[in-house]
């Protein structure tokens, strides 16, 4: 059984996701930010950083949504996550974890924490270039999939694009929101029809971006 602490339609609405394609028992625990619980003493107990996800796994606490994905497609190799081990998809997938990771998700940290950067709030000058750079992967993303698609790895479904649509949708209210790119908007129609993606919304409450 896993533990998942999540908050309706953050970051752990990834890791939720993924638990409902492999099918795993788990149990959620609502972190409610609307009364700072994610800054509790209980909580920062077990995420030092004050943020979501955890997930509970053996009694051990495990964060960061990607790490996660990548320890129960690991666990679940029968889910179908993850190409198998030393395979050149796989390799293949563990790069796209990453970019999603490190290039897509920390630059939509700071579009939407300036405190980050030292700012109280944006103005102009300072969204303009976290703008373009996001703008620029969703090009990035849209012409490979345009060529290797349907998926992150073609024909092949994986956990590489659970985290891809869940970072889609926090475009929704941007200048530019991800669906204007032809491919990815396509890759959205078939992630969105997953039964896991719907059945996430109705967990978590959530009604907007829902794409049916």
């Amino acid at each position: 059984m896993y533990s998942l602490y999540y908050c309706p339609a953050t970051a752990s609405m990834v890791v939720h996701q993924a638990l409902l394609e492999i099918g795993a028992p788990h149990e959620l625990k609502l972190v409610d930010f609307d009364s700072d619980v994610q800054h509790s003493a209980e909580y920062l107990k077990l995420n030092p950083q004050g943020v979501v996800p955890t997930l509970i796994i053996d009694g051990k606490p495990m964060r960061e949504s990607a790490a996660i994905l990548m320890a129960l497609a690991d666990r679940h190799p029968e889910a179908g996550l993850a190409p198998a081990i030393g395979s050149p998809e796989r390799d293949s997938w563990y790069q796209w974890i990453v970019f999603l990771s490190n290039s897509l998700a920390a630059t939509y940290r700071f579009w939407f924490y300036p405190s980050d950067l030292g700012l109280t709030e944006h103005t102009p000058e300072s969204r303009a270039p976290l703008q373009k750079k996001i703008e620029g992967i969703w090009t990035i993303l849209d012409t490979h999939l345009a060529a290797h698609g349907p998926y992150l790895l073609g024909e092949q479904f994986s956990a590489a694009d659970l985290l891809l649509i869940m970072h889609m949708r926090w475009s929704r209210n941007m200048p530019r929101t991800a669906l204007e790119w032809p491919a990815l908007s396509r890759f959205a129609d078939l992630m969105r029809a997953r039964p896991s993606w719907k059945e996430v919304y109705q967990r978590e409450g959530i009604t907007d971006w829902t794409g049916w």
